[in-house]
């Protein structure tokens, strides 16, 4: 279910920017909507074919072999019901979010836990790291996808756990997209005892303990 909610959520993030795109005159060809957009050029093209299928979007041919896109009134009506279900979304998110890791971080101080790593860069971390100042909690660093980068929300970033050499006292999981994997990798290193997941996630960190021994 939470996998469907996500793809829901990711498509009308696409179809908003494109439409947000359109309605800009930002969409000066497909590769630039792309690149905007974060997505495969396929993508944008059979998004695209979709709107433009929904009566959303027309074409019309532009100087030196080009095209120029423009929204119809449906497409007006869906961008704004777009925007509403994004943002709805996007709150809800971050209201579960908040709450998740309040509760983690007041469990885990209560635990002695003063230090903390997160694992994924994502909205999720973001939230995290407030929740974090707000709990008096030390977050050290993020490890994510074997990137290494100077910072993200001030933050140092590691390619993986082997590279983070300041003490922490157990790993958050904030990796949206490979939670499952994240957290399997973070209790096979480190025992589920050290190991925290948002609720959000639907991941249990006791099945994760079964793997470990």
């Amino acid at each position: 279910m939470r996998r469907v909610l996500e793809e829901s959520a990711e498509a009308s993030r696409i179809m908003l920017g494109l439409l947000d795109a359109v309605e800009q005159d930002r969409a000066h060809s497909q590769r630039h909507l792309a690149s905007e957009l974060g997505i495969a050029l396929g993508l944008v093209n059979a998004y695209l074919k979709r709107c433009m299928k929904k009566g959303l979007v027309k074409v019309r041919q532009a100087p030196a072999r080009r095209y120029a896109y423009y929204l119809t009134p449906q497409g007006f009506a869906e961008k704004s019901r777009l925007t509403v279900e994004y943002l709805s979304y996007s709150f809800s998110f971050f209201r579960q979010a908040k709450s998740d890791c309040s509760a983690l971080f007041r469990s885990a101080k209560s635990r002695g836990v003063e230090s903390i790593l997160l694992a994924g860069q994502s909205d999720l971390a973001e939230i995290a790291a407030i929740c974090a100042m707000e709990q008096s909690v030390r977050i050290v660093g993020l490890v994510h996808n074997g990137e290494t980068k100077e910072a993200f929300i001030g933050l140092p970033v590691f390619a993986d756990f082997d590279a983070v050499l300041d003490h922490f006292d157990a790993v958050l999981v904030t990796d949206l997209t490979n939670a499952h994997a994240t957290a399997e990798a973070a209790v096979t290193r480190f025992g589920p005892d050290r190991v925290l997941v948002p609720a959000l996630l639907r991941v249990r960190v006791g099945q994760q303990r079964e793997a470990a021994q």
